[in-house]
């Protein structure tokens, strides 16, 4: 198998033997894929290969083999890295990551692909970060599957109630509760849920947005912790006290 000049973006890379690398990348037609690059670690190649094989950069990708484990052959960076720096580095880190614990290899998602680079270019100016997430999150959640419609009672299929709550139910989604709002119970606003539909996140919306997207991604890693996240923490106690 040989394919030449596939779309890209780097989402990780570990050492290899002695002088390669395996790299994760994510590709349209061709989903999350793991190439070996041969030699990448010799300082004779690894400084101009190194320099393009960058996280967050437009990358075209040419790679051959039999094996699931493929060969990367050629590597060109078609575009400027994005200028990725404090909190929105992490938040970027964050989405590769879930990318890389939540894709199966070799399974395309071409809308996806599309959706990260919008995701890092939105992340990279001055729109809001937490919506960028959001959006991105329930669009991942989407391919995985998992469609959420924060407009809908998936067990009745009647429209959310403003002045009623609604919790997340495993494998199926939000679901009218019984139970008052309870600080144990992870319980949801159906007047938030209408605005989250409305692609309003502003206040309490936002933050229900948060809470219902990291539920919902939480159940499909099956209880595997998220390094971003832990690295993202310190930086942020750092900017609170600061403020203070």
């Amino acid at each position: 198998m040989r394919v030449l000049l596939q779309p890209a973006f780097l989402l990780h890379r570990r050492p290899f033997r002695d002088t390669s690398q395996i790299l994760e990348f994510l590709t349209p037609e061709h989903g999350r894929i793991s190439l070996i690059a041969k030699g990448v670690r010799r300082k004779a190649r690894g400084g101009s290969l190194g320099a393009v094989l960058q996280p967050f950069t437009p990358l075209l990708v040419s790679f051959t083999g039999r094996s699931e484990m493929k060969t990367l052959t050629v590597v060109e960076r078609v575009g400027a890295a994005m200028p990725l720096q404090g909190e929105r580095l992490f938040s970027a880190l964050y989405v590769n990551e879930l990318l890389i614990k939540l894709l199966q290899r070799h399974d395309p998602h071409t809308p996806l692909f599309a959706h990260y680079a919008q995701t890092l270019e939105a992340l990279s100016s001055s729109s809001a970060a937490d919506v960028s997430l959001r959006i991105f999150e329930f669009t991942l959640l989407d391919a995985l599957g998992y469609q959420i419609n924060p407009a809908l009672d998936a067990s009745s299929g009647e429209s959310v109630d403003p002045d009623r709550w609604y919790r997340l139910q495993d494998e199926l989604g939000l679901v009218l509760s019984n139970e008052p709002p309870h600080p144990d119970r992870s319980l949801f606003s159906g007047a938030d849920l209408l605005r989250i539909a409305r692609g309003d996140y502003a206040d309490t919306a936002g933050l229900t947005a948060k809470r219902l997207s990291r539920e919902a991604l939480s159940l499909q890693l099956g209880g595997q912790p998220l390094r971003s996240r832990e690295l993202f923490a310190p930086q942020r106690r750092d900017q609170s006290a600061g403020e203070q």
